[in-house]
């Protein structure tokens, strides 16, 4: 971290900041300042708010009609006798008794006074013999602030210890109450994962938190971006922050001095490494002055902020000197990151080999960006292995050209033919993923094989590269059998187990499913320890939500985002997206479009692979959760094309477009996109999709296509039995089958199914005159929807039941959101004149002479 030259808050930080997470807080002090009340002691740690709290108690309307005497104490005026009362009373000179008789008498003239003093452990004796006795004489309610850890003289702490005014301790804000302040500051939501930044660095304190989040929203490195704040880069410290962080340091001698900047450097630190670099008696006053604290057996800063402003100051060699002395005292053996890291920033030798095995155990904690700079490291000797793993940091960071400079020149120079096959299957695995360059993939790959080296990985990525772009039928022949060789490595257990989950995901193959998570190393007590590892997750949850075990992928999704979710790099945003699938999965739309487009606002403007997963999901949620126009700018990006390894989800792709179609009101062209997803499933081999793709049409309102499939499919797995019910249902109009299908789908975990299908129930009773059970069924969809976050076509329905045709309700719904009847008709693929028919009739029926009143009338914003 660096000092900043930016001063001052950007304009739109001007206003004074909301006072976030101290409700409670604030409804405690105003009572107690009210007329008749003794008061309160509001105590806390420098910078938690303990000044803006009390004067936001001074404001609310029952207390601004006080006399509010405001003294403060201070380390200047704590010299002089009613210091901290300087212009506030006229006081004659004279002994104590007489000044501080003076001073009370005053007071005790005031009406309605109120007397508050900020910072009470600075006072001056006579100040705080004043405090007391209005306190003691009930002359006035008191607010007064004082810093805890701080001494203060016995006349003051006298004033709560003996019971006379309560105490009321401030502690900083937690995670939830920074994030809601940083957002409501900002005027738009926080990444999870900056607000926790923010927050860790701050501890808390609404004070550092200002001076921070200012300089930064200045730099221009907390940004919005789709709609979410990040930051995204290192952090500044504005010369106003450093003062408050250096007056609360003090003054260093020379051995503490060395104690704070070794534990600035590296911490945690062990202290029996502290001793034996500084001295016990440096560390014991390092903690009695507290700037470090104690865990256990190794030493912490007391405050994060801290270690910037001395890591600023110190100077980089004696950083350097200082990173080797402590570099040199660890054990490389159960962790060589640490090592690895203080050794590459200190003025040591280098370490080439260390530098590999950490860049490895960082690629396994899916750390890229020091995983690549440590093989970086490594590989300045020229060593092919450093250099291998350097390329697949490379790859997997999406610098796929730097990655393919690397694997070029490697394949050039390669010593034998097992190292020629491993770099020819990275090069497969960059071009085809990282590059979007198939047919080369495809050439990288014959190349390995022709060696006839390293078998199983070449049949690993050669299984994997077939289902990346829909090749279901050599997955399916030889996946389940390389399941149970004796594969050689992490890598190849992961291509193996990647390839067949995808097979079985779409062909509802559960128990192949099953095989190939535990192969992969996604089980209740593993995640798997390379990035692949990622794509893995998302084909079995992609499995679970097809076959109707969703609650099975959300477990599995949840250690993927729990594995990533304090690391930089792209790591942290696959987790987001997997989690997010999960969701989606389960009908859990809130928590969907939290976590894809927190993962959007990283991966949008990347170049990484899983972007096209992303927009994909996130394009189907907002769909679902009728905010078309967020979809339809997703949607654009989906029909301009997708990855070609991501040919698999393309029935995915076509669903998403058809939630599009029907979030805008165009239940025909959603039914298109539906049908067509089907189609493309039973091309490919998929019955899974077809089966989703089915359903999804019920959904959208016709059964007539979807029934003889999912009839025929039904034993498939647990969604097509409950799918094919629900069809038999709608196509029947049997409002309690499809109460029963409602059920049923809630029981799976299908939230948005369920909606639609009470819904559904709800539309047919009333249809058939049951105006009871149709006000049942809807307050049963109303509730679903409640849950699940969606608003759906036929959710719309239920919610605003009018006595319209479905053709006249879509052409309505059409016709509000502003297209003219050229537009319907094109859209429809029917003729104007017919559009204009339903519009007339709509009219008619629905008592509206405006076009414009058709949006209110339906619900259409």
């Amino acid at each position: 971290m660096r000092y900043s030259n930016q001063a001052g808050y950007p304009d739109e930080m001007e206003r004074s900041w909301p006072l976030t997470g101290r409700d409670d807080d604030l409804r405690r002090v105003v009572a107690a300042i009210r007329p008749g009340a003794a008061g309160i002691v509001v105590a806390g740690p420098a910078g938690v708010g303990k000044t803006r709290l009390a004067r936001e108690a001074l404001a609310v309307p029952g207390a601004r009609g006080a006399t509010v005497v405001w003294a403060h104490g201070s380390t200047a005026a704590r010299p002089f006798p009613l210091g901290a009362f300087a212009g506030l009373l006229d006081v004659s000179p004279g002994d104590a008794a007489g000044t501080i008789g003076q001073a009370l008498d005053q007071l005790g003239r005031q009406q309605s006074l109120v007397l508050a003093v900020d910072d009470a452990h600075l006072l001056d004796e006579h100040s705080a013999i004043v405090l007391h006795r209005v306190v003691v004489r009930r002359l006035a309610p008191v607010l007064v602030t004082l810093r805890t850890g701080e001494p203060a003289a016995d006349t003051v702490t006298s004033v709560w210890k003996d019971d006379h005014v309560p105490r009321l301790d401030l502690t900083p804000l937690d995670v939830s109450e920074t994030t809601g302040l940083v957002a409501r500051v900002l005027g738009g939501p926080v990444e999870s994962a900056s607000a926790h930044r923010l927050w860790t660095l701050t501890q808390g304190s609404p004070l550092f938190l200002r001076h921070l989040l200012a300089g930064e929203v200045a730099a221009g490195r907390l940004t919005p971006a789709s709609g979410i704040w990040r930051w995204t880069s290192e952090p500044t410290i504005s010369p106003e922050l450093a003062g408050l962080l250096e007056h609360e340091i003090g003054g260093l001698a020379a051995g503490v001095q060395d104690v704070v900047d070794l534990v600035a450097l590296a911490e945690p630190v062990a202290v029996q490494t502290l001793w034996a670099l500084t001295s016990p008696a440096d560390l014991e006053q390092a903690e009695t002055r507290g700037l470090v604290r104690i865990d256990g057996q190794v030493a912490r800063l007391a405050h994060p902020l801290y270690g910037e402003v001395r890591r600023t100051v110190m100077g980089t060699l004696r950083a350097r000197r200082l990173r080797g002395r402590i570099a040199l005292t660890l054990d490389a053996t159960p962790d060589p990151i640490p090592r690895a890291v203080l050794t590459l920033d200190s003025d040591l030798p280098p370490e080439p080999a260390l530098f590999l095995q950490a860049a490895e155990a960082a690629t396994r904690m899916y750390d890229l960006p020091l995983a690549e700079r440590l093989a970086r490291a490594a590989a300045a000797t020229g060593d092919p292995a450093a250099r291998l793993v350097h390329a697949a940091a490379l790859s997997w960071l999406s610098r796929g050209e730097e990655a393919e400079a690397i694997l070029a020149d490697l394949a050039e120079s390669a010593p034998d033919a097992g190292t020629y096959a491993l770099v020819q299957l990275h090069r497969t695995g960059n071009l085809l993923f990282t590059m979007a360059r198939p047919d080369e993939a495809r050439q990288a790959l014959a190349a390995a094989e022709a060696t006839g080296a390293a078998p199983l990985h070449v049949a690993g990525m050669s299984l994997a590269l077939a289902a990346a772009v829909g090749e279901l039928s050599p997955v399916l022949a030889r996946g389940p059998a390389l399941l149970h060789e004796e594969l050689p490595d992490d890598l190849a257990r992961i291509l193996v187990a990647s390839a067949v989950s995808a097979a079985a995901a779409v062909t509802g193959e559960r128990v192949l499913l099953d095989e190939a998570a535990v192969v992969g190393g996604l089980t209740a007590d593993r995640v798997p320890t390379v990035i692949p590892g990622f794509g893995l997750a998302d084909l079995q949850v992609l499995g679970h939500r097809l076959t109707g075990t969703p609650t099975r992928g959300d477990d599995q999704a949840r250690r993927m985002e729990v594995a990533s979710a304090d690391l930089p790099g792209p790591a942290r945003l696959m987790g987001l997206v997997v989690a997010g699938h999960a969701a989606l999965g389960g009908g859990r739309l809130g928590e969907a479009l939290r976590l894809l487009r927190e993962a959007w606002a990283g991966l949008a403007d990347s170049e990484h692979e899983f972007r096209f997963r992303c927009r994909t999901l996130l394009a189907t949620a907002f769909a679902q959760a009728g905010q078309a126009a967020s979809a339809a700018r997703l949607l654009a990006g989906v029909v301009a094309g997708q990855h070609p390894a991501y040919r698999l989800y393309a029935p995915d792709d076509l669903l998403a477009r058809a939630w599009g179609a029907a979030a805008e009101g165009s239940t025909t062209e959603a039914l298109h996109h539906a049908v067509a997803a089907a189609h493309l499933a039973r091309e490919t081999g998929a019955p899974s999709y077809e089966v989703l793709a089915c359903q999804t049409a019920v959904q959208l309102g016709d059964a007539s296509a979807a029934l003889p499939r999912l009839a025929a499919l039904a034993e498939l797995s647990p969604r097509a039995l409950v799918a094919s019910a629900y069809a038999r249902a709608w196509a029947a109009e049997d409002g309690q089958a499809l109460l029963e299908a409602a059920d049923a789908w809630a029981r799976l975990g299908d939230l948005l199914a369920a909606g639609d299908a009470a819904a559904q129930a709800a539309d047919v009773h009333r249809r058939q005159g049951r105006q009871g059970s149709a006000l049942s069924a809807a307050a049963l969809a109303e509730g679903l929807a409640g849950r699940s976050g969606a608003r759906t076509p036929a959710l719309a329905a239920a919610a605003r039941p009018l006595p319209l045709t479905a053709r006249e309700r879509e052409i309505a719904s059409l016709a509000a959101r502003g297209l003219s009847n050229k537009d319907i008709a094109e859209r429809l693929t029917v003729s104007v004149r017919t559009v204009e028919g339903h519009l007339y009739r709509t009219n008619l029926k629905l008592g509206v002479s405006e076009r414009s009143a058709l949006g209110e009338v339906l619900g259409v914003g």
